[in-house]
């Protein structure tokens, strides 16, 4: 017995090592202890007239916040927010295809409901570093990834900003998402340990580089696999799917391509940001051009000089053909069939 008993003791112990060395050189143990985050600051924001202006513009016409963070009349080509909801939350599964319930919280100053009680620090940890009030790991449709780019002086110009906007007493249910998603985003968050610099404007190619990283561009514009990862070499060739009350839409593929956008010029890039039209053709209201359409001349055209730069990727998207199984993205999109 005691050979038995030592026997099954061995395969125990070399089973829990396998077990450990299996969970150390795969997913890790960030799923099971929480996430990296840095202890946080009394760092406080002064508010001043410039800063207020730039969180103004970097929200409302750049980082897209506001499409998430507020309802829509998604019916509409603009997709207006409704009244009295601005800054205050959405429920994001009306995007289909979520791993459970994903909301996107208040973040007004009330007290109660918003993100009144919250420190400057604690928002800005969560705006680019995702790990939220309370220590938990943001969903990653929350673009933190995009905005550990954001420069410090934006990053408080953006708190400025929010702590500016009328609050709103709106309770928002805390996002629940299914197993084991709950705990594999948990290795997503990165601390931020040093200073992020004003970027590099030096040139237009620059600048846009800069402005299309912050507003997430390649998040939509870029196909994924199964689990929600771009496809390595995809950058920016479109195919992702977007299927909510606005319809189904794929996103467009806009490198410089022959399958993508090479025919743009700066003048009709501008216009179609501007008004939601390719000339005669409506894009869908889930594309925000409704933001973009507040950025300036010089950043549209600084966001057109970078594309123009981009890797041209060969795929076919195209919103007015019936989808198709695509050997490209591996999706169903219009034009799939002709990859």
């Amino acid at each position: 017995m005691n050979k038995i008993g030592k026997l099954l003791a061995w395969i125990v112990g070399a089973l829990a090592v396998v077990l450990v060395l299996g969970i150390t050189f795969t997913i890790g143990w960030r799923p099971f202890i929480g996430p990296q985050a840095r202890t946080l600051t009394a760092q406080k924001f002064e508010s001043t007239p410039a800063r207020l202006a730039r969180g103004t513009y970097l929200v409302n016409s750049v980082t897209d916040c506001l499409d998430c963070h507020s309802e829509h009349d998604w019916s509409a080509h603009d997709a207006p927010i409704l009244p009295g909801t601005l800054a205050s939350g959405q429920d994001m599964t009306m995007l289909k295809g979520f791993p459970g319930q994903v909301n996107a919280p208040n973040i007004t100053p009330d007290p109660e409901t918003g993100a009144g009680a919250w420190s400057d620090d604690q928002l800005a940890r969560a705006i680019r570093e995702g790990v939220g009030h309370d220590g938990r790991a943001l969903f990653p449709m929350m673009p933190y990834p995009d905005f550990r780019g954001l420069s410090d002086e934006d990053l408080a110009s953006i708190v400025v900003y929010l702590r500016s906007v009328p609050p709103v007493r709106k309770q928002r249910q805390p996002t629940t998402l299914i197993f084991p998603v709950r705990y594999l985003i948990r290795s997503v968050p990165q601390p931020l340990d040093a200073p992020v610099p004003e970027p590099d404007l030096s040139t237009p190619e620059k600048r846009g580089a800069y402005l299309v990283g912050i507003a997430g561009c390649s998040d939509c514009h870029t196909p994924q696999d199964a689990h929600g990862q771009p496809l390595p070499g995809m950058d920016f060739s479109g195919g992702f799917v977007l299927d909510g009350p606005w319809g189904r839409a794929v996103s467009a593929n806009i490198t410089p391509d022959p399958s993508g956008i090479p025919y743009y010029d700066a003048a009709l890039f501008t216009q179609t940001m501007r008004t939601g039209f390719v000339k005669s053709r409506q894009l869908n209201q889930i594309m925000p051009w409704h933001t973009y359409r507040g950025m300036t001349d010089e950043d549209l055209g600084a966001v057109f000089a970078y594309i123009k730069t981009l890797k041209p990727v060969k795929h076919r998207v195209d919103n007015t053909l019936p989808p198709t199984y695509c050997k490209v993205c591996r999706g169903m999109h219009g034009g799939g069939d002709q990859n």
